[in-house]
C-alpha cells in the first residue's frame, strides 16, 4: 500500500471515531506538514519568530480539533492543513502589527510566470486579497490557497475539489492573474 493510500485509509479510520488511526497518521504526514510550514515560512519577514516545527504543531493542534470532519483523502487533509496555517500566520502577522504600532507584517512573494515581476505583499494584504477573491469567486480562492499555501500540485489540487486538472489550470491561472492586478504586477 502506497504512502498516500495509507493516509487516506488513517483519515477513513479517524473520521470513523478509530484514536489509534491518529497516532497512526502524524508519522505519516509530519514530514510533508513540515515542508508546507518551512515553505510559508520561507516567504516571510527575515527573523519571523514562529518556526516551522511551532507552526506545524499549532496547525496539527487545530486538525485534530476537526471532531465533525468527514477526511476523504490525503489531498484533502493537506488542502485543510494549508488553510490552518495560513490562518495562523495571518494571526500572528495581525498580533505582530497591533502589539508593534506601525510594524510590518512581513512581506512574502508570490510565485510569478516568467512573464510577469514578482510583487512583495503583506500576509495580512494577501489574506485580505484572497477574501476579496472568494467574494468573487470562491473555487479561485480556493485554487490559490491550495496550490500556493498548500504546495500542492495540479493534480492533488484537483482531488481536493473533485475537479478536472484542466479546470485547476485553468482557475489557478486567472486567479493569478487577477491578484497580479491587485497588488500591482507589470508586465514585463
Amino acid at each position: 500500500m502506497s504512502a498516500a493510500s495509507d493516509v487516506t485509509q488513517l483519515l477513513a479510520e479517524w473520521s470513523s471515531g478509530d484514536k489509534n488511526a491518529l497516532e497512526k497518521l502524524l508519522p505519516l504526514v509530519y514530514d510533508e506538514l513540515r515542508r508546507q510550514a518551512r515553505r510559508y515560512l520561507g516567504g516571510e519577514r527575515p527573523g519571523h519568530t514562529l518556526q516551522p516545527t511551532a507552526l506545524v504543531h499549532e496547525a496539527y493542534v487545530r486538525l485534530i480539533g476537526q471532531r465533525d470532519m468527514k477526511w476523504q483523502n490525503r489531498a484533502q487533509f493537506f488542502g485543510v492543513a494549508a488553510q490552518l496555517m495560513r490562518r495562523i500566520l495571518v494571526d500572528h502577522a495581525r498580533a505582530r502589527g497591533a502589539a508593534k504600532r506601525g510594524g510590518a507584517d512581513g512581506a512574502i512573494a508570490l510565485p510569478t510566470p516568467e512573464s510577469v515581476s514578482q510583487p512583495d505583499v503583506e500576509v495580512t494584504t494577501l489574506d485580505d486579497l484572497l477574501t476579496r477573491l472568494a467574494a468573487l469567486d470562491a473555487t479561485q480562492a480556493r485554487v490559490v490557497e491550495l496550490r500556493y499555501f498548500g504546495g500542492l500540485t495540479i493534480e492533488e489540487t484537483a482531488e481536493a475539489m473533485d475537479l478536472s486538472p484542466a479546470t485547476i489550470k485553468r482557475e489557478w491561472s486567472m486567479a493569478k492573474a487577477w491578484l497580479y492586478r491587485e497588488m500591482g504586477g507589470k508586465p514585463t
